[in-house]
């Protein structure tokens, strides 16, 4: 970097900075000058003038970078912004500086004074304000709102000169808004206005401005306030100098010495002073935000008037990520050795709020141990060959010097060396300074370490910070950097100078806190001043000047070792008297020779002592702990706490007590902690029971079911890639296996919610009965038996390839090491979820899709990730889900317990217990051998014990128990005394991760709780994962008779089954696993989890064991008053349930009073919990554990509210009120339980409307170090979301973008994945390239439902299958035959049954069975007809198929006389919709285009070869007898299909279609050719008919109109097509038919003419073809069996319906044969007859031989089919229909022969309006409206809506039909219809006696002769129609019939359909019978 001084400083300006430094350093109590290398070198004079290029840079890294006005050439900061708050004492409590609270009433809102009126500069500056004499109006910055200035006014005499000079101390001011005048004090001013501060109140931070009047008399914000050295840092513009503290409780005298100068390296006083030295500006922006972490101000704005780009910041945050820079985390050695850890984790606590002197007097001691194999790979310089390997860092036990074994064991080798330079480890040197030092690498080359290794610790925590050398290209990028920008080694040391220099005296270094601050130095000063090397040194002790003494440099010119040397030796002397240590010593080597090169010696007791345990993983120190307690290196402290804090010896005093009550104890419950009764008494007393068995419902709520959806639709996304990984059409089944970490009681959680569900009965694995039972095998737990059974899971999912499996792996963030890594550690079996969830036969399978659940998705979440980015599924945020109602219950996570620290609440739920973290750094001084946790965890014993005590036996030891500890005991004692509970309480859940600590505690505190007769009040159990929950007998009876259970052996066997059980709940083992807590949880008691839990996922995953569901209101409350209540520790329990706010009494870091171990102490007052509703939440997963019901109300409110929650949720509203009932049961009998609660997964009903009960959350207690990085996440300061992910992952780079509290779901993803990678020891490390298609993630905060949501997500999969296997089928009855039969004698049908069975024989057919399926084969047993017996049978010409419902009846003689419902028929307008049923699809099912499958894609896809060319086009002409004319028709027929016809010699000309012959016997051999006429359904019809043939060969032709072509050949390019003529492009289905009969008949005729020449009869030829339409989706058969009533109808092929109807005997003398159509009810009885005649339709077998002479109407648009049967049959041709079988008509909504839209023709409608059918007919040669649509369709729509004004006589009179001659219109279903065809020899009905009520002549043909009309009589009044081609013809007609003679017309009778004439319209005539 250039230097504009190129290495000379002016001796002027040097001199002139060092003695502004030392003058300020001296009239400064804090001894915090500002950094004089900022005011040498951060000056803007090198910078060029023109900063716009750096703007967007500042601006894009989260900070603004204002313009601002240029005072003398230089810029006129506002650098009062960076003094925000250095003045906070370091030790200053996190309460807000102790501000006394706002008298009741007052306003404290921020902006306005407390009298409520607006203070705000925007709000008031056009008002007029009295300003009086000798006063000036002065700007206020109030941190609560930054972006406001409030107005003051202040007497000038205590405001500064334009020198900063002459300002009286003290203060006086008034307040403009309220006109109170004389405020005396700033701090009482302060509390008027709201400030709200964090730190000391001090008029020079807080006035910030003069405000002066425009020119329109407004108030606007004028210059700066010139506090003290303002001149002269408007001289050099940007480089603040320190200003003197008037409030720093340290004395100069403290401070050792005036300078802080001294000759010797450790020359420092004893108690470290608080260091408050702001960064300089330029580099780390204009806000320093104090130390007292608890109540951080927001950035939300920056101070203007700048010129600098300077980018506000946090930099002395509270918590940022860890500091692992390290990519291989080697395995730990055997426990007598420690290496240095190349993994730091670093972990900043806040400052305590206690002295400087207990602050420093509270130091670690050295940490447990590790080894490492090797540094870095990629250190700063390259590692020779010769390298020796890292040692121990502890000795062999007792043994101080080198380790003999190996002969390099005593020699650390961080970096190599140059030769023989070497650092000898003093004696000794633990014992004798009680400090571990820990040596920080820096740059350059570290020494070999010789001697007593064991008791130093060398960390590469920051090391990565100096690495931004090593930014690649595409990181520079993202950052927005440039290589120029990158920083030099000169620099990097005095940011690190600077930043330790800051940190608080309970504060250690955080990796990602620094790399942040390199950041934001690299985006600030682009080409900033250089320095040079000579020139560091000097800057550098300059710097460590500001520190206060904490901070020490060492320079030495030879080598490192040579000052690390130094310092050990100096240390290992002991502490001077009068002296302290600093707290790190920063050694700089200036060599000449390699350039600077440095590192940090950290010998701050506390800091070493974190750092070096932070460095250990959590396994690793759980053995270190293991270690320390076996061999017995705590005995001395164990000794300590043999005596109470009063001397006495424990023990002892419990004996003594305990024989004072001679075995009597304390009443469990309804009584005081005074009364005791006889021990097997108090056993035997029961609670009354509830009774109240809550039906067991799994209620999903909302959110859960918008998740799942989300799953599901990403599934479908899966399926609908085109990458073929999932194709969710062939499976028909869901099976799951849910995995969960070894955690017995996750197992009967998970276990029990699946049960609850019902999620197994819905997916059918198991049946109602099993479930119960089975429900166990679905859960899995990752211990050593998981391989057996996942290989019987695997077996399964690979034999069954229809079924789709989900494995899902819960909580899969547990565990995700390598299964090679080999890292086995502390007894666990570690890998297991990789060698499952990972192995190849799981990836592979392509019918299992994985779905891993996680509340920290963070480690599957990094750059090798094996989930796709897109197949993550977040759950919603409670801001995305909209309004709700107050009563609702809303998620209360880990973002809530932050923001909560801004609610004002006098009793926060989040806490920091200072008292206990007082004790704590005392003990740790004592004790720097010991582990940490082990101290804390002896500690809190202690306090538990003695709070017992205190409440029992001897309330003098209260003044010894921290207010934390008394009030958690006490609750948790008197609860379950209190009338109405019924001896329920609350749980407390105390968190020791060490399984041996956690026994310890179990055993210690059962121990006195049963000295002290508390036994039956209060349960102490051990929740350990390897172990099932073990309670004593008398506390499961009590929770029994709660729930009103019968069952003897039910034991509970998850924590929500203990709900309402007072206990304290001991939860060890190394990570929380998702087990769910009741809703009876009200403490959590986290102050064991401190500095070494240093990751996101390990700080997260502990605070979220309290998360749950709370009442909206309870969050909205504080939110809204932020007024703090009155906290008095003295006030009485009862008085505290007067209401919901959250209360407490003082104790973040407050002297709190003896007494406030109150029930108050909980955090929520006690009513709040005791009628806690259910969550409405989730049957879920880590489902949220219900909210803590706090019974510990007095006797009113808890009444009260239990009746209210009685009422809500209990369906017995008759039973006691008293109980809060669940609904959540976990019990393992039939008997619900009625207290364990969980929130959702029961609804249950509402008996009245309560007031609804308010659910609160839990109070959590936390370790100091802990609560600042949770705290800090509510200011948005870098906190727990910035540290490192996870342990096993580790940052992609150096340094990179800031992490935001916003940064959620997606975007929190996709930053993860962009800067993290896995570890070599984590699974994904090795993971293939591309993520895992068939891999889910959900991710949820914890206890949020998430098991509820996958749950369902199972379920709606489930039901999505089997939707996509079903169709929708026509499911309508057919008019029973009875009714036509009613004049029958009865006897006459049973005879008729029992003749058909007696002629009928038995056919087996062994067709049915396929080939290919190893299914059970299903014998179709069919009567096959006897032709001369179905010949007897009558005729039924009535259309009964429901599709007729609205056609006209055929008149028969033996048709009932009246139709019951025939009414309903006419009055109903709108036509109804038709029944339909969904039904699954068989194996045997016809497919539309979008069915895809490994059998049949050859059948219909194309394949790569086959392109659409390879069809042939042949035209085939023939000439129809019918038309009269020659017709020609094209068949498209592909290569493959060539076989079925004939073609001439020369290939080209088609000649004919091959058919079989009558006798062919073939098995695979289907003899007809299967027509298929569609239209508009190239996609949707049914016309893949491979499944439905089995695959036999058969011929299937398309029959298509010649427009729709090309698509049915895009989608069927293997279907042989034929196609119509164009002239047929409008016509109806009529015309298909007729075309396909003319065809075949032609075809039969050919083929009979070229089989003859082979020597075939021509009656041999097969002249059967099947009309099937395109909608036929399956075919049932109804089998005959013994209990025939009731059995069910089987599918069956249309390959075996076929084949059976074909093998007929004497087949040909059927004209046509057919089936019935199904409908459930036919379904299931047999039918009444066997076979019958009746109508045909939709898939018929039609002889077009013997119909030759019969033909479709062509002209026909509907019932076209019955039209061509009743002339069939009265042609005197056999129709029969197959009764035993059916098929199923699929409701296809497009396509079909639909309406047309009848529009006009010629006229161009705006808005179209719908044509009714009076309007479809016109007066010939009328004016009206002419449409476009063909004559024929227009006719029959016409007849069909209005026949009832051409046949008034025939309406509703079924005795006197409408003759109808030759053919069948539907005229109306209101009018019967008599048909009687003209043809000589045909056979008609016997109409004598009969008369018509009209007659229908439509399109007569020559056989229709007046001869035959004049044998009918008609009634009197009758009319007739009659429908011709044109005029003319029907006046041709009128005159041959002789009409004119008996009927009368008239000329206005003549009609026409309204066509223009090229259309064609037909003509019509109406006349009346005379």
């Amino acid at each position: 970097m250039g230097n504009s001084y190129a290495g000379q400083l002016k001796s002027a300006r040097f001199e002139e900075a060092l003695h502004n430094s030392i003058e300020a350093s001296l009239r400064s109590s804090s001894g915090d000058p500002q950094p004089i290398f900022t005011q040498l070198y951060l000056e803007p004079e090198p910078f060029p003038a023109n900063m716009e290029d750096m703007k967007p840079k500042a601006e894009l890294h989260g900070g603004e970078a204002h313009g601002g006005e240029l005072t003398n050439g230089h810029s006129s900061n506002d650098l009062e912004e960076l003094e925000e708050d250095e003045d906070s004492d370091s030790s200053s409590p996190p309460l807000p500086y102790l501000q006394a609270p706002a008298p009741d009433g007052c306003c404290t809102l921020d902006g306005f004074c407390q009298a409520g009126k607006d203070l705000r500069l925007v709000s008031i500056a056009t008002e007029p304000i009295e300003v009086p004499a000798g006063f000036e109006l002065v700007g206020a910055k109030s941190p609560s709102v930054p972006e406001h200035i409030l107005v003051c006014a202040v007497d000038r005499r205590f405001l500064p000169d334009e020198n900063g000079k002459n300002a009286l101390l003290g203060f006086s001011g008034n307040c403009v808004g309220c006109g109170e005048k004389g405020f005396r004090y700033f701090t009482e001013f302060s509390n008027h206005i709201n400030l709200k501060l964090s730190t000391q109140p001090k008029k020079q931070k807080h006035l910030k401005h003069y405000l002066v009047k425009n020119s329109q008399g407004a108030l606007y914000k004028g210059p700066l306030i010139c506090w003290k050295d303002c001149k002269t840092r408007q001289v050099s513009s940007s480089a603040p100098t320190s200003k003197p503290s008037s409030s720093s409780s340290l004395s100069c005298k403290e401070n050792g010495g005036a300078s802080g100068h001294s000759s010797s390296p450790f020359s420092f006083s004893d108690s470290p002073p608080a260091r408050t030295t702001q960064l300089s500006s330029v580099f780390f922006g204009a806000q320093d935000l104090g130390r007292d972490c608890s109540f951080l101000k927001p950035l939300s704005s920056t101070p203007g008037n700048k010129t600098l780009p300077i980018v506000p910041t946090a930099l002395r945050v509270n918590g940022p990520p860890n500091c692992q820079s390290v990519d291989v985390r080697p395995p730990v050695l055997s426990p007598s050795q420690v290496s240095l850890g190349p993994q730091a984790h670093a972990y900043r606590t806040a400052d305590l709020g206690d002295s400087p002197g207990s602050a420093s007097s509270a130091m670690h001691s050295g940490p447990p141990k590790k080894r490492h194999r090797s540094w870095h790979p990629s250190s700063l310089l390259p590692v020779p060959a010769a390298a020796v390997p890292v040692p121990a860092l502890r000795p062999a036990a007792c043994s101080p010097g080198p380790v003999p074994q190996p002969p390099a064991a005593g020699v650390i080798q961080p970096l190599p060396v140059t030769a023989g330079e070497t650092v000898i480890v003093p004696d000794n040197l633990l014992t004798s300074s009680g400090v571990r030092p820990v040596i920080l690498i820096g740059h350059g080359t570290l020494p070999y370490f010789y001697g007593n290794v064991g008791d130093i610790v060398v960390s590469p925590l920051l090391v990565s910070c100096y690495k931004s050398s090593q930014l690649t290209e595409t990181a520079l990028e993202a950052l927005g950097l440039s290589g120029s920008q990158l920083l030099c080694v000169e620099t990097m040391t005095l940011l690190t100078l600077q930043y330790l220099a800051r940190l608080g005296s309970v504060q250690i270094p955080l990796r990602e806190e620094l790399e942040q601050i390199v950041l934001k130095a690299m985006l600030c000063c682009p080409r900033g001043p250089a320095i040079s090397p000579s020139q560091l040194p000097w800057l550098a002790r300059l710097e460590a000047t500001v520190s206060g003494g904490s901070v020490q440099v060492v320079v030495t010119h030879n080598s490192l070792g040579e000052g690390i040397s130094e310092s050990l030796r100096s240390l290992s002397e002991g502490p001077r008297p009068q002296k302290c240590l600093p707290t790190y010593v920063v050694i700089i080597c200036a060599s000449k020779m390699n350039g600077n090169e440095f590192c940090v010696l950290v010998l701050g007791k506390y800091q070493a002592r974190a750092l070096a345990e932070g460095m250990l993983t959590t396994n690793e120190f759980l053995k270190e702990i293991s270690y320390e307690l076996i061999t017995g290196k705590v005995s001395i402290l164990a000794s300590h706490f043999k005596t109470t804090s009063l001397g006495d010896n424990l023990d002892k005093q419990l004996v003594r007590y305990q024989r004072r009550w001679k075995g009597q104890v304390v009443q469990p419950f309804q009584s005081d902690v005074t009364e005791h009764i006889h021990s097997q008494e108090a056993a035997s007393m029961s609670p009354r029971s509830n009774g109240e068995l809550l039906g067991k419902l799994f209620q999903i709520y909302p959110t859960q079911l918008s998740v799942a959806r989300s799953l599901l639709s990403q599934v479908c996304s899966i399926a609908d890639s085109g990458t073929q990984n999932l194709d969710l059409g062939r499976f028909c089944k869901v099976d799951f296996l849910v995995l969960v970490p070894p955690s017995h009681i996750l197992v009967h959680q998970t276990a029990q919610r699946i049960r609850l569900s019902g999620v197994l009965v819905d997916l059918g694995v198991e049946d109602v009965c099993s479930a119960h039972q089975k429900s166990d095998k679905y859960v899995v737990r990752l211990d050593g038996d998981v391989h057996a059974k996942m290989e019987a899971f695997m077996r399964k999912v690979k034999q069954n390839p229809y079924t789709l499996f989900v494995l899902i792996h819960d909580n899969s963030h547990v565990d995700l090491t390598s299964a090679l890594s080999g890292s086995v550690c502390h007894g666990e079996l570690q890998g297991l979820a990789d060698r499952v969830v990972n192995c190849q036969e799981v990836l592979d399978a392509m019918n299992l899709l994985v779905l891993q659940v996680s509340c920290f998705p963070y480690t599957l979440q990094t750059h090798q990730s094996r989930i796709s980015i897109h197949n993550e599924v977040h759950w919603p945020s409670s801001d995305s889900l909209g309004g709700q109602s107050p009563n609702e219950l809303l998620y209360f996570g880990l973002r809530d317990y932050s923001s909560s620290l801004q609610w004002g609440v006098a009793s926060p739920i989040l806490r920091c217990d200072d008292a206990f973290e007082k004790m704590v750094h005392t003990l740790l001084e004592r004790h720097p051998h010991l582990h940490s946790m082990v101290i804390r965890s002896y500690l809190l014993i202690q306090q538990y014990t003695e709070a017992m005590m205190a409440l029992t036996s001897s309330p003098s030891l209260r003044d010894h128990i921290t207010p934390e500890t008394l009030a958690m005991v006490e609750d948790l004692i008197n609860a379950p005394g209190r009338e109405g509970s019924q001896g329920r309480g609350h749980m407390l859940l105390v968190r020791v991760p060490s399984l041996q600590l956690a026994m310890l505690a179990r055993e210690r505190l059962e121990d006195v709780r049963d000295k002290l007769g508390l036994q039956m009040c209060f349960a102490v159990l051990l929740g350990s994962p390897a172990t099932e929950l073990n309670l004593q007998k008398n506390f499961t009876m009590r929770l029994k008779a709660w729930r009103g259970c019968e069952n003897e052996d039910w034991v509970p066997h998850t924590y929500e089954d203990l709900e309402g059980l007072p206990c304290i709940v001991i939860l060890t083992g190394k990570d929380p696993l998702g087990e769910t807590f009741p809703r009876s949880l009200k403490y959590s008691d986290l102050r064991l989890i401190d500095s070494s839990y240093l990751t996101r996922t390990a700080l997260e995953q502990e605070v979220g064991l309290a998360c749950t569901h709370v009442s909206m209101s309870v969050v909205q409350e504080p939110k809204r008053a932020m007024a703090p209540r009155e906290s008095d520790g003295e006030k009485a329990p009862a008085a505290l349930n007067d209401g919901d706010e959250l209360e407490r009494p003082q104790s973040n870091g407050s002297a709190a009073t003896r007494n406030s171990g109150s029930l108050a102490e909980n955090g929520v007052s006690s009513s709040d919990n005791a009628d806690s509703s259910q969550r409405p939440s989730t049957s879920s997963g880590p489902p949220d554990a219900g909210t803590s019901c706090d019974m510990g109300a007095a006797t009113q409110g808890f009444k009260q509210e239990c009746d209210s929650l009685e009422g809500q949720f209990s369906s017995n509203p008759s039973k006691a009120p008293n109980a809060p009932p669940s609904l959540y049961s976990s019990s393992s009998s039939s008997s619900p339980s009625s207290s364990s609660t969980q929130r959702p997964s029961q609804s249950t009903q509402c008996v009245r409307e309560p007031k609804p009960a308010r659910v609160s959350p839990r109070t959590v207690i936390m370790s100091r170090a802990a609560y600042s990085l949770l705290a800090g996440e509510s200011a948005s300061q870098l906190s727990s979301f910035s540290l490192l992910p996870h342990a096993d992952v580790a940052w992609s780079s150096p340094v990179r973008p800031l992490v935001t509290p916003n940064l959620q779901g997606a975007e929190q993803s996709a930053y993860y994945r962009e800067w993290t990678v896995a570890r070599q020891h984590h699974a994904d490390y090795e993971a293939p390239a591309g993520p895992h298609p068939r891999r889910l993630l959900l991710s949820g905060p914890p206890q949020v439902g998430k098991t509820g949501a996958y749950l369902q997500f199972l379920r709606i999969l489930f039901r999505m299958l089997i939707r996509l296997l079903e169709v929708d089928v026509y499911d309508e009855e057919e008019e029973e035959e009875e009714e036509e039969e009613e004049g029958e004698d009865p006897q006459t049908s049973d005879v008729m049954m029992k003749e058909a069975t007696r002629w009928c024989f038995w056919f087996h057919s062994d067709l049915f069975s396929p080939p290919d399926t190893s299914e059970v084969a299903t014998l179709v047993k069919t009567q096959l007809p006897d032709v001369e017996e179905v010949r007897k049978l009558p005729f039924d010409p009535y259309p009964r198929d429901p599709k007729f419902k609205k056609a006209s009846p055929v008149y028969t003689d033996k048709r009932p006389k009246v139709k019951a419902d025939f009414k309903l028929e006419s009055e109903s307008q709108t036509p109804a919709k038709r029944v339909t049923k969904s039904i699954r699809l068989s194996r045997f099912a016809a497919h539309n285009a979008f069915h895809h499958c490994e059998q049949c894609h050859h059948y219909c896809e194309a394949g790569p070869a086959s392109q659409l060319s390879e069809c042939t086009f042949h035209a085939f002409t023939f000439c129809s007898s019918m038309l009269g004319e020659e017709v020609q028709l094209q068949f498209v027929i592909p290569k493959a299909r060539e076989q079925h016809f004939v073609f001439s010699q020369q290939g080209s000309h088609l000649e004919s279609m091959r058919l079989p012959l009558v006798s062919t016997k073939n098995a695979d051999l289907l003899k007809s050719p299967i027509f298929t006429p569609t239209t508009g359904r190239q996609e949707h019809g049914l016309l893949n008919i491979y499944h439905a043939m089995e695959g036999a060969t058969h011929l299937h032709i398309l029959v298509v109109k010649q427009f729709e072509m090309p698509l049915y050949r895009k989608y069927w390019p293997n279907h042989i097509l034929l196609v119509l003529p164009a002239v047929f492009n409008n016509t109806g289905v009529g015309a298909a038919r007729f075309m396909i009969k003319e065809l075949s008949y032609h075809n039969l005729e050919l083929e009979r003419n070229r089989l003859e020449e082979q020597g075939v009869r021509r009656q041999d030829v097969w002249p059967f073809i099947v009309m099937m339409d395109d909608s036929c989706v399956l075919w049932n058969t109804r089998q005959p069996t013994d209990g025939s009533e009731t059995s069910d109808g089987t599918n069956v092929s249309l390959k075996t319906v076929l084949q059976q109807m074909e093998s007929t005997p004497k087949i040909s003398l059927y004209a046509m044969c057919g089936t019935r159509r199904w409908s459930s009810g036919s379904s299931r009885r047999a039918p009444s007859a066997a076979f019958s005649r009746c109508h045909l339709h939709d898939f018929v077998m039609l002889n077009v031989d013997l119909t030759q002479n019969v033909h479709y109407d062509l002209n026909r648009y509907s019932c076209e089919e019955v039209d061509f049967n009743l002339r069939v049959n009265s042609s005197g041709l056999l129709l029969c229909r197959f009764n035993y079988f059916s098929f199923m008509k699929k409701h296809i909504p497009v396509g079909g022969n639909k309406d047309f839209l009848v529009k006009p023709k010629l006229v161009e409608m705006e808005n179209p309006t719908a044509i009714s059918p009076p309007q479809y007919v016109c007066a010939p040669d009328s004016e009206q409206t002419l449409l476009d649509a063909p004559a024929q369709f227009l006719l029959e729509r016409f007849l069909q809506s209005c026949s009832h004004r051409l046949f008034p006589k025939a309406v509703e009179n079924r005795n006197n039909p409408v003759l109808s001659i030759d053919s069948y219109l539907n005229i109306s279903p209101e009018i019967s219809v008599c048909y009687v065809n003209s043809r000589p020899h045909s056979t008609n009905l016997n109409h004598q006696g009969l008369l018509f009520s009209g007659l229908l002549l439509y399109l007569c043909d020559s056989f229709v002769i007046s001869g035959l009309l004049k044998k009918f009589r008609f009634l009197k009044g009758a009319t007739l129609c009659v429908i011709s081609q044109d005029r003319n013809s029907l006046r041709q007609t009128i005159v041959r019939l002789e009409l004119e003679d008996e009927w009368q017309f008239r000329l206005r009778d003549e009609f026409q359909t309204a066509n223009c004439s090229e259309d064609r319209p037909l003509y019509f005539l109406t006349g009346r019978h005379v």
